[in-house]
């Protein structure tokens, strides 16, 4: 139980990769408020994780409402207490070039993925100083590599990697850890595209050294539980690869 009596917050813990850290989570022992738009996939990952003995609290939200944001920390603490982990992960962007990316398609990227993050990052610090917490922020090989018909999404995530390590010299002394994990996982998108685009998909397998594409719990999920607990407390300012090997480190 390596997260027993930590309290958590998640964003996007609904589907996908949030849902994997947030089962991940409840079987180390720790109480989760997690955040995500969609009420009946929020209500069914909640009753899920209370299956598994975990206290959990669903919040719905639209993180691009930055108003809104300060709120869901304060009702974090309102019901557990205190916040231990702070895992900033739901992001939403639009595929396109960089020659059809509107201002409106960079605002969506910018507002749910560096704003969420850094308003949460800023609302949640006292409590973080209070308990020696951690913050686990996403970034992508996206951002890394440069993809194609990425701009606003590499943008996003490259700021956050910038956030993060700016963060992670400033709150050291605080004992606050914060890095990052840049993932490949099954996602709904990942699983989408299998169907969608068979052949692109399968492409993007042969390029993963492991030949598999991850999983959201087993392989994302137990990285933020390692990140999350005192087996990492001297690692910070970090990005980690859990992508199977397609993205070296930089």
């Amino acid at each position: 139980m390596k997260l027993k009596d930590k309290v958590a917050f998640v964003t996007g813990g609904s589907s996908g990769i949030g849902r994997g850290i947030c089962h991940a989570f409840a079987k180390e022992g720790a109480s989760i408020v997690f955040i995500g738009l969609n009420a009946d996939k929020g209500k069914r990952t909640e009753q899920e994780l209370v299956d598994l003995g975990c206290n959990a609290l669903y919040i719905q939200a639209d993180l691009s409402d930055r108003k809104v944001l300060p709120s869901l920390i304060e009702r974090t603490i309102e019901k557990f207490g205190k916040l231990d982990i702070l895992v900033n992960n739901a992001h939403s962007s639009k595929t396109v070039t960089i020659e059809e990316t509107t201002e409106e398609i960079m605002d969506l990227s910018l507002n749910t993925g560096l704003w969420a993050t850094f308003i949460l990052m800023q609302s949640a610090l006292p409590y973080l100083k209070e308990t020696q917490g951690t913050v686990i922020n996403f970034a992508s090989g996206a951002g890394l590599d440069g993809l194609a018909r990425q701009a606003s999404y590499a943008a996003s995530k490259e700021a956050v990697r910038a956030i993060t390590r700016v963060a992670a010299n400033e709150w050291g002394r605080y004992g606050i850890n914060v890095n990052v994990i840049a993932p490949l996982a099954n996602s709904p998108g990942v699983d989408e595209m299998k169907e969608t685009h068979p052949n692109a998909y399968d492409k993007m397998l042969s390029l993963i050294p492991l030949r598999r594409m991850g999983d959201c719990e087993k392989d994302i999920g137990r990285v933020a539980v390692f990140l999350a607990s005192s087996d990492a407390e001297y690692i910070t300012g970090h990005t980690l690869m859990v992508d199977g090997g397609t993205v070296k480190a930089r």
